[in-house]
């Protein structure tokens, strides 16, 4: 028989993965443009993260993606103002949208999409298989009780 500890060796708790921050991607980064209006930014790249009271020309974004089992990722967003209007922006490496999301189900082994359409052959047997005795259409009900009682004085 084993031993606690050779067995706590074999079992690690499972850790859920942290994701923090807002995710920026290329194409976010991309569409802006110097010159354009704090509102605009926002529009583009959401709220940032970091907004400070002492740096009010800079806004930055940190996003923060920590798994089990692997290194984490951070990704750095800066983006700088001359008044109300943005100057430049500054970035780590930022990947596509779609890099991103299959980061984000690399886990997941790839699995074959079923064809979302049916064949006629398909329908005809479906409809064999699921084609249960005719069952008469039921006559409708129109006798309906009374809404009054009758007789009896009020």
């Amino acid at each position: 028989m084993p031993s606690a500890s050779s067995v706590a060796g074999f079992v690690t708790p499972y850790k859920v993965d942290v994701l923090q921050g807002n995710v920026v991607t290329r194409e976010q980064a991309q569409a802006l443009q110097p010159g354009m209006a704090r509102d605009q930014v926002r529009g583009v790249l959401g709220s940032p993260l970091l907004a400070s009271v002492f740096h009010a020309d800079r806004w930055d974004y940190v996003f923060t993606l920590k798994r089990q089992g692997q290194p984490p990722q951070q990704r750095r967003v800066t983006v700088f103002f001359k008044g109300d209007v943005m100057d430049r922006i500054e970035s780590d490496e930022l990947p596509s949208e779609t890099e991103f999301v299959s980061s984000l189900d690399a886990r997941r082994k790839a699995e074959k999409v079923p064809p979302l359409e049916a064949t006629e052959e398909q329908l005809k047997a479906f409809q064999g298989r699921n084609a249960g005795p005719a069952a008469a259409p039921a006559a409708p009900t129109t006798a309906y009780p009374p809404l009054e009682t009758t007789g009896a004085p009020r």
